[in-house]
């Protein structure tokens, strides 16, 4: 079973590629999330997680839901992340996280997607990702032909910066990076409620028709990006940028 969660395409595109390559079920699971539903998952195969990168560990609301879930059926566990670089030293951590939920750890991959995270950096044009996307194809490829021989996906040996960026540069991230407080609207939104609808965390309601960011925030870009008219920005840092969602 292929399980999958994204913020604006990447992991889905790479989750469905997945799925029908090893034919094997695919699911979002946004919806449990946003619900709190930690209610049982069963499957007969092994489990295979498809995800996107933050700070180089695996986003924490994907994490928090793993822990509070019980998997029956098929107890081993491989992994799949989506990054715009690299994923650091996240095997470490998610062997830790097998371990802790009784699954067989059967390895990580990466596959390197377009850009979404404008809150600090830029999203490349339609074309720019298009042709991104088509060299990940390859990598997609040779992970579903990894898990479909032998369960088990080949991983590279992390660097001494890989291994920084995952401990260290994560817990920075989160302590000081992500946040709500910069998100506002401009007047070109419409009060359509969109941003409250692809927030997983609920952080959105409206208020007099315009959306108010709470506390909970992991960054995902959603509601930046996933915005009609374009009218959610983050602080100074969004303005020109273009708005990223997975093209294919």
């Amino acid at each position: 079973m292929v399980l999958y969660y994204t913020g604006t395409g990447n992991s889905e595109y790479v989750a469905k590629r997945i799925g029908e390559q090893i034919e094997d079920e695919v699911i979002n699971l946004f919806d449990r999330i946003k619900r709190y539903d930690y209610s049982d998952i069963h499957s007969e195969r092994p489990f295979v997680f498809v995800f996107p990168t933050y700070a180089w560990q695996m986003p924490r609301i994907l994490r928090d839901f793993i822990v509070l879930t019980t998997f029956t059926g098929n107890q081993c566990a491989c992994f799949v992340t989506t990054c715009g670089d690299s994923m650091g030293n996240m095997p470490k951590y998610l062997a830790e996280l097998c371990k802790w939920k009784a699954f067989s750890y059967m390895g990580c991959a990466e596959v390197v997607m377009p850009e979404n995270y404008i809150a600090l950096f830029n999203a490349p044009e339609k074309e720019e990702a298009v042709r991104i996307i088509r060299k990940a194809d390859i990598v997609i490829k040779n992970i579903g032909d990894a898990i479909k021989d032998n369960g088990a996906i080949p991983e590279k040996k992390a660097g001494v910066f890989a291994k920084a960026s995952s401990d260290i540069v994560n817990t920075l991230f989160y302590s000081l990076v992500v946040s709500a407080k910069k998100f506002y609207t401009t007047d070109a939104c419409i009060g359509c409620g969109k941003c409250t609808k692809v927030c997983p965390l609920n952080n959105i309601s409206l208020m007099e028709g315009k959306p108010v960011w709470g506390e909970q925030c992991t960054h995902c870009m959603a509601c930046i990006c996933k915005c009609p008219k374009e009218a959610v920005e983050y602080g100074k840092r969004s303005k020109g940028k273009p708005r990223y969602q997975c093209p294919l």
